[in-house]
């Protein structure tokens, strides 16, 4: 599933992944992500079709622009979305974090299920997962990937607040469960503070881990643990 990249390359949706400027740009995985499978899933699966320029477009262009980034570039250096002296992220009212210390924590899906539920009720324990193996989690359960979309913007910039839907297939398996082939969606409130630039200032995310880990674990349970691949497999390392 993975192609090579070229400047010619564009994606409809995401800013910052190619062309010049990330001639240099370090990838986590060693190469250019291909997102034509999400955006397959995406473009089936949505429920809003926004028009070219509107504020719902930009919005959502912009929202998909900074997963990647976080997802999938290696340095912050190479972030162009957000104002990296000023930017912080927090989960569910939780203290807001830097870039460094959402990384001392494993990043990624690591950020958004940090939970204060007691070990033996987590499902998935961030506390015991690093960034790779987070990322290796969701991926294997979702190998379409976790789509995005908009589907209202409350307030215009400079504080962005809209809703968003994710959604994606269980059809690998999760920590221990077996795919269930279902629909797997989450729905939740950001607040965005952005700059003149539109670069991203501070985001807050309000959602219900426990929507997507139901979900996941609906499945029966497998034996043997047989839901972990090699880090390298080039579709999971450009799936997001």
């Amino acid at each position: 599933m993975a192609s090579s990249s070229s400047d010619e390359q564009q994606d409809k949706y995401r800013s910052y992944l190619h062309g010049e400027g990330e001639n240099n740009t370090k990838w986590k995985f060693g190469a250019t992500p291909n997102y034509d499978t999400v955006n397959k899933l995406f473009e089936e699966g949505r429920t809003k079709i926004w028009p070219p320029g509107s504020l719902e477009e930009k919005v959502q262009n912009l929202v998909k622009t900074w997963e990647m980034e976080m997802f999938h570039k290696l340095s912050s250096c190479d972030y162009k979305s957000v104002k990296l002296d000023t930017y912080t992220t927090s989960v569910n009212g939780r203290k807001p974090l830097t870039i460094e210390e959402k990384r001392q924590i494993g990043g990624g899906y690591n950020n958004f299920m940090q939970t204060s539920l007691p070990e033996e009720l987590r499902g998935y324990d961030p506390a015991q997962e690093t960034a790779d193996t987070s990322h290796l989690a969701f991926t294997r359960a979702f190998p379409r990937g976790f789509a995005l979309e908009v589907i209202q913007v409350y307030s215009g910039p400079p504080l962005i607040v809209y809703k968003f839907r994710h959604w994606g297939y269980m059809e690998g398996p999760f920590k221990g469960h077996a795919p269930t082939g279902e629909l797997v969606e989450i729905f939740g409130i950001s607040i965005v503070e952005v700059d003149e630039e539109m670069k991203i200032l501070k985001k807050e995310f309000f959602f219900d881990r426990g929507e997507l880990l139901g979900g996941l674990m609906k499945g029966a349970k497998l034996s043997g643990g047989t839901d972990q691949v090699a880090l390298n497999c080039p579709f999971l390392s450009n799936t997001g």
